[in-house]
């Protein structure tokens, strides 16, 4: 078996950034929408805005050198290549943390909290608070390959992941991430509740995922609770009714024709970033634009790793495979969750603690939306440090 880690490094030619500028200056946008704000998706001013910017005046390698400058590597899992980040802390005691992050997102939502999150003792912190972190890119996304055969869902996402940290020497290690990556560390949780009964390849003897944190739960709205709904039960089966209605239909098509949209989003950057934008807009707690809490370069900086390396189709396919096909079983080992007003599934401690049975950190936060450590860095890494001081390896 090929379980080499090699190193890895960003090179982008010159010849794809050049293709890349050309693009986006023969853009051809649609008319104007009819409304004016957002509800008809990414309103054509900023578009044409996004894409100038884009071609004339954004600056890649400035971010290649920066992710250049972060431990990087590539190995091999079940036939796909991951590449992943691996920030070693310099605190000896450091407890193993695996980020996993979810659509449309990648590494960039975490690039402001490793440092933190690694050496506290330079941000505010204790030496307590040191995390070694491990931080792939999901199969089909960034620059981890594309998986060829089907099979590739959230659960053996799980079940490779745990193989991964394994493989770099972390027996024992606890697990974040949102979106996908709260489906991923949700499905992690599950496979450790299960024990050694649970399929998948293990180690011999104890190991594997120590506790979790999520910020985006997985659970169903509790039916017991209907006639006593909290204010943020109700606000939660608001959200959810909106999305069904008004937010899913990119979720409808990716997880039924990946590949028929996926022609447009690696062909068209402009259509790349109108896809990618109006999530952020929506699920932002931005206060109407997303550039009010995240700039544009960082957005860029993201929407390249779906550009560069031809993942609109490969990153939808994770819809097509785990579509209702995810595991509800509960978990029993120790969970956290930071609640943030903005999240796209919201739900109350009470119904989270139906399925997360050993919940041990809640907090419900009063500003923050579905991409935390994006979004607000510093509460991120609050939260992380308070949720797993209440944990241990042991």
């Amino acid at each position: 078996m090929n379980d080499a880690v090699r190193p890895f490094r960003l090179n982008i030619s010159d010849e794809q950034l050049t293709d890349l500028k050309a693009r986006l200056r023969m853009t051809r946008l649609p008319p104007d929408e009819v409304v004016d704000d957002w509800s008809q998706g990414t309103p054509r001013a900023y578009m044409e805005a996004v894409c100038a910017y884009w071609a004339e005046e954004y600056d890649w390698r400035t971010t290649e050198a920066r992710l250049n400058a972060i431990p990087q590597f590539i190995t091999n899992l079940d036939g796909v290549d991951v590449h992943f980040l691996h920030v070693r802390s310099p605190h000896e005691e450091a407890r193993p943390l695996l980020l996993t992050h979810g659509w449309p997102g990648s590494v960039v939502e975490f690039l402001n909290v490793l440092e933190p999150l690694s050496n506290p003792t330079s941000h505010g912190g204790n030496s307590e608070d040191a995390f070694h972190l491990v931080v792939p890119a999901l199969p089909g996304y960034g620059f981890s390959g594309k998986p060829t055969t089907t099979g590739w869902g959230v659960e053996k996402i799980a079940e490779q992941w745990d193989v991964l940290m394994r493989r770099l020497g972390y027996e024992r290690y606890f697990a974040q991430g949102g979106d996908w990556g709260a489906a991923v560390t949700t499905a992690i949780g599950i496979r450790q509740s299960e024990g050694p009964q649970a399929e998948g390849p293990k180690s011999e003897g104890s190991g594997g995922c120590a506790g979790i944190h999520i910020n985006m739960p997985l659970v169903a709205p509790d039916k017991d609770t209907m006639d006593d709904l909290t204010d943020l039960e109700k606000k939660a089966l608001a959200a959810s009714k909106f999305y069904q209605d008004w937010d899913s239909g990119y979720s409808k098509q990716q997880s039924t024709r990946p590949q028929t949209v996926g022609y447009g989003l690696v062909d068209s950057p402009a259509g790349l970033a109108a896809w990618i934008l109006e999530k952020y807009h929506r699920w932002m707690d931005c206060d109407g634009h997303p550039e009010n809490v995240v700039s544009r370069d960082a957005l860029l900086d993201n929407i390249m790793f779906y550009w560069l390396t031809s993942a609109g189709a490969s990153s939808a396919r994770l819809y097509w495979e785990s579509f209702g096909k995810r595991s509800p079983g509960p978990i029993t080992i120790p969970s956290g969750c930071s609640m943030f007003p903005k999240e796209i599934f919201r739900a109350s401690e009470r119904w989270v603690q139906k399925r997360y049975q050993n919940l041990v950190y809640w907090n419900e936060l009063d500003r923050g939306g579905h991409f935390a450590a994006f979004e607000r860095p510093d509460v991120f890494v609050a939260e992380i440090r308070a949720c797993f001081a209440r944990m241990s390896l042991d």
